[in-house]
């Protein structure tokens, strides 16, 4: 194989890239599945609890509740203006500190504390709102809460919510369009143009032309799939060893992809293949919707070995040594679909020169 030959089909394939729809496809595809899910099922936007705070008397309560991550709040002036905001649910929560409240609590008097909950706030905020006043004013009193809570997670792993069980789902369409369905249609498009006798006349090999059309597909899966993990706030942990797996995967990926394009002579033959394996390759991830069905029948599916990696560190903060054995069979499955491309390859040959 030509490096250079290489390089020049591969930027001529980038170049030409944002003229495919296969390719606006695969950029396009995650990222309107991760919203439309998302904002059916997630939080990707969802806001962080509001409250407001009137301060009448220069409390503590004011500074320390401002240090607090994961809440918005918003000093007002107004007790008025706060009950109204409160009201049409403009804040999901309000407290309204008289004077002298830090010094009534001092003391061992039990000063009125105003706390407004809006009507349409969610439970889960208004638990966080109250917890979270309790123990500030635990805090200026100058007492320890009466009990220490230790959370156990029991059962099969950590409770992951159903938006982050959805990733494994964008991230396999990240894997197929970019992966898989950007070289082989690559290919297809090439054999249909009749651009690719060009190409093979040219000093470039078939094996420069494979090669350009194979890290295409290993270049738009990392960069997806990365993309998909971020807007799903799913690339936060072991950054490094989640970069490891996705090249593994897109490697694989790619080379199926190839496979696919030497097949396929045709559009229609290659929407046939794509569709007909379809429930082959999607089969995997539906498991991790359901937990409790038996795992060990999605480890039956050669697509398995390349989610689940992603899937480990996502879910349970793995690294390359607990997931080791899972890269090896994706790995060795690339390594085996290497002479039936080289094989294929040498078909699609015979098959141009007596066409």
């Amino acid at each position: 194989m030509s490096i250079r030959n290489f390089w020049t089909i591969f930027k001529k394939d980038v170049a030409v890239g944002p003229r495919s729809p296969f390719v606006l496809f695969a950029i396009l595809l995650p990222i309107a599945l991760t919203i439309v899910l998302q904002m059916v099922f997630g939080d990707l936007f969802a806001q962080k609890p509001r409250f407001a705070l009137v301060d009448q008397g220069s409390s503590q309560i004011s500074l320390l509740i401002q240090d607090i991550d994961g809440i918005n709040v918003t000093m007002l002036s107004d007790p008025e203006e706060l009950k109204q905001q409160v009201q049409s649910h403009d804040f999901d929560a309000g407290l309204i500190l008289q004077p002298g409240f830090d010094q009534a609590l001092k003391g061992g008097e039990k000063p009125v504390m105003q706390f407004y909950i809006s009507g349409e706030s969610y439970a889960i905020d208004r638990l966080i709102l109250s917890v979270t006043a309790i123990d500030l004013i635990r805090t200026v009193e100058g007492s320890s809460p009466p009990v220490e809570v230790e959370l156990v997670s029991l059962g099969r792993g950590e409770a992951l919510p159903i938006s982050m069980r959805l990733v494994p789902i964008i991230a396999m369409y990240a894997f197929i369009i970019a992966g898989l369905f950007v070289p082989a249609s690559s290919l297809v498009e090439e054999r249909e143009r009749k651009t690719i006798q060009a190409v093979l006349v040219s000093p470039a090999k078939l094996s420069d032309l494979l090669a350009a059309k194979a890290v295409l597909g290993i270049v738009l899966t990392i960069i997806m799939t990365v993309v998909t993990l971020l807007l799903n706030g799913a690339f936060s942990h072991n950054q490094l060893d989640m970069i490891v797996v996705l090249i593994v995967a897109a490697i694989f990926w790619s080379m199926l992809g190839l496979v696919v394009g030497l097949l396929a002579s045709n559009s229609q033959i290659l929407f046939a293949i794509v569709k007909g394996s379809g429930a082959l390759l999607f089969a995997p991830v539906i498991f991790y919707l359901f937990p409790d069905w038996p795992q060990w029948i999605a480890k039956m599916f050669p697509t398995f070995w390349a989610i689940d990696p992603v899937w480990q560190i996502l879910a349970n903060h793995a690294t390359l040594a607990d997931i080791i054995l899972p890269l090896m069979v994706t790995a060795g499955m690339s390594i085996v679909l290497i002479p039936i491309v080289a094989k294929l390859g040498r078909r699609m040959l015979v098959q141009l020169a007596s066409s």
